[in-house]
């Protein structure tokens, strides 16, 4: 899943609705995912640039959304050392870790209000992550992510309520269709529970989107969400305790959990957090929607999850729609 979003101050609700239309590991952090997550991150993308000097936040965009999904792909080879609570439990813990040890956020003069938010957005990362996790333990990687995806999708075209995000949202179910209709590596051949967590963890991902907006403009800089970072870890401790135990503390599980750290939400916050100072927020919810294309890629290579002609059609409709409703959410109307 796509990774969460790079934090940063005073976003608005418009960017962040725009990029609702795209995936991040995952666990966009974002694998993946989450992504995505432009969330909060969105704020800071609103400086013209000229086209040629788009080209270097397009690569850093695009390079972690690869880091994203190929942490992905990691945290399921370490799935039978410690299982998937446990694999979110390493990832969190150590995501939160970096982030507080980085960011060193202020904990005093904030309101009820201000924790409750980033409580909430705590809530919904542990979701988000530990729901993917439990998909992608069960069905292949680039499946898993373009179930997902819908989440944000449905989120960007009820936020524009434009007659033409329909289309779009009607193109995304096609896509799903196809993966219903197709036996063996398809939808219809996956295991139900696998798909119904990766339809969960996208519902968490709208939720996601809607609470990084706000903890953005109550938090300055990362702040709010090293901090949330630190409220999903905490949520996930019990589960991956009771699911891994003294798993997590095996060397070479903690080192591996690190990497997946790293590579879904250390790496690909700081890549993001670069492109969105040159780079619209359009056209970072574009770059993102290719998620499910990149995680079908990191699934073949890492795991050996080969997809069909169909499904590969399947997640190329999907990631059509989730471009086509950023774009014609950024025209005026």
């Amino acid at each position: 899943m796509p990774a969460p979003p790079a934090s940063t101050p005073t976003p608005s609700p418009e960017p962040v609705a725009t990029a609702a239309a795209a995936p991040p590991a995952g666990t966009r952090t974002a694998s993946g995912s989450g992504p995505a997550e432009a969330g909060a991150g969105t704020g800071t993308a609103t400086g013209a640039v000229g086209r040629g000097g788009r080209l270097g936040p397009v690569a850093l965009v695009i390079a972690a959304g690869i880091s994203v999904q190929f942490g992905a792909a990691l945290a399921v080879t370490i799935m039978p050392r410690a299982g998937a609570a446990g694999v979110v439990t390493l990832r969190l813990a150590a995501a939160a870790l970096v982030l507080l040890l980085l960011c060193r956020p202020r904990i005093r003069g904030y309101s009820r209000s201000d924790w409750g938010t980033v409580v909430a957005f705590g809530v919904a990362m542990a979701g988000m992550n530990g729901l993917f996790y439990q998909a992608v333990d069960r069905i292949p990687l680039g499946p898993a992510v373009t179930l997902e995806v819908l989440g944000p999708l449905v989120l960007s075209v009820v936020v524009s309520r434009r007659l033409v995000n329909l289309l779009w949202a009607a193109l995304a179910l096609g896509g799903v269709a196809l993966l219903a209709g197709h036996g063996g590596g398809g939808f219809g051949g996956l295991d139900p529970l696998g798909a119904a967590f990766a339809l969960g963890a996208g519902a968490m991902w709208a939720a996601y989107i809607v609470f990084s907006a706000r903890t953005g403009r109550r938090f300055p800089q990362a702040d709010g969400l090293a901090l949330a970072m630190a409220v999903a870890a905490v949520i996930s401790l019990p589960l991956g305790v009771a699911g891994a135990g003294s798993a997590l503390l095996v060397p070479g599980t903690l080192a591996l959990g690190a990497a997946v750290a790293v590579l879904s939400s250390v790496l690909p916050y700081t890549l993001e957090l670069l492109a969105l100072r040159r780079l619209p927020a359009p056209t970072f919810a574009i770059l993102m929607s290719l998620e499910p294309a990149i995680a079908a890629t990191a699934g073949f290579l890492v795991l050996g999850q080969a997809l069909s002609v169909q499904d590969a059609l399947a997640i190329a409709l999907v990631i059509a729609a989730s471009m086509g409703a950023v774009r014609s959410q950024t025209k005026p109307s």
